[in-house]
């Protein structure tokens, strides 16, 4: 997949807020009460953090709620280092409040989007996804359509473009279920690698374009 995992990276950046994780609402609640916070949850290459003094993508130095923007890591080789805490349930856990970044960066490798295709016997090229919805929150399952070019690859090549597909599938699954991560790239603010992912979920056909 290339670029089209952004939106679903950035569902699950979403998903990571301490409230709706503390009253059980969320992926992050830990079984029995509290959160998830500190528990490995993804594949162990997984790092995300934003930074918005990074010379690449550079952020905003405040949110929308007038906090101040730091360098913060949410996802450190698969474990979950922060969540996000808005002032009045900072101020009732007596933590400090967080910013939520303008944008995150994903850490990756330095094979390019070409040598993934080349390095794959059989599979799916998605440049896009869209029309991303939530389904289930407490499992972080989304369900959307690709768009923009989906092509089939076989024995490391582009063989032929196909119909589009909808997919229902959960970003946590999805980064347990990596083959190769490629170099980032910047993509709507944000940096991002090409993914090789296995086993991701498509369901049927569709005629979006």
């Amino acid at each position: 997949m290339d670029g089209g995992d952004l939106s679903l990276l950035g569902g699950l950046l979403y998903g990571m807020d301490a409230r709706s994780a503390d009253e059980g609402r969320s992926f992050m609640t830990k079984k029995g009460g509290g959160n998830r916070k500190g528990e490995k949850l993804f594949d162990e290459r997984i790092t995300i953090y934003s930074d918005p003094m990074n010379a690449e993508v550079p952020g905003s130095a405040f949110d929308g709620d007038g906090l101040p923007t730091k360098r913060m890591s949410w996802v450190e080789k698969g474990v979950v280092k922060n969540l996000f805490y808005s002032r009045f349930w900072a101020e009732k856990n007596k933590v400090a409040a967080t910013a939520f970044p303008s944008g995150f960066i994903m850490a990756g490798g330095t094979q390019s989007t070409a040598e993934l295709i080349k390095g794959t016997a059989k599979g799916i090229l998605v440049t896009r996804l869209w029309y991303i919805r939530e389904v289930d929150p407490q499992t972080l399952l989304y369900t959307g359509l690709t768009r923009d070019g989906t092509f089939y690859i076989e024995n490391g090549a582009i063989k032929f473009p196909i119909k589009n597909l909808r997919f229902n599938e959960s970003p946590i699954i999805m980064l347990n279920n990596i083959e190769a991560i490629g170099r980032p790239q910047r993509l709507a603010g944000c940096l991002v690698p090409p993914l090789k992912i296995r086993d991701f979920t498509f369901t049927s056909l569709s005629d979006a374009i």
